[in-house]
């Protein structure tokens, strides 16, 4: 299980990273008007095409993202254990030690007192 969360998490990273990437490629609605200006369009895919193709992927990533997201978020909360955080929390002070304070004793090493 441990395997399967650092692949995912690794996965969650490089896509995460791309999807900025690509995100910041793609131009706003805004810039057609500065392209009339003398911004021609230089690009592989054509004037549109690079549009389409980055939007698509985009999309792709994003959903790849959220369901990496998900499923990391499924295996984090332990589902097999439905159990809320209260009960938890109370369940780990019950099974903690009390600290003692430097210098106090507990019951065994008290000394009895002689008869």
């Amino acid at each position: 299980m441990e395997l399967v969360v650092r692949i995912l998490l690794g996965l969650f990273f490089v896509v995460s990273i791309a999807l900025v990437v690509l995100i910041l490629l793609q131009r706003g609605k805004g810039s057609d008007m500065g392209a009339v200006f003398g911004g021609g369009s230089s690009s592989v895919f054509g004037s549109r095409g690079s549009a389409n193709f980055l939007t698509r992927i985009t999309a792709v990533l994003a959903t790849i993202f959220f369901g990496i997201a998900l499923g990391l978020a499924y295996i984090y909360t332990g589902v097999g254990t439905p159990q809320s955080v209260t009960e938890s929390v109370i369940e780990s002070v019950a099974e903690s030690e009390t600290p003692q304070a430097p210098g106090e004793t507990t019951q065994d090493e008290v000394p009895k007192a002689p008869e």
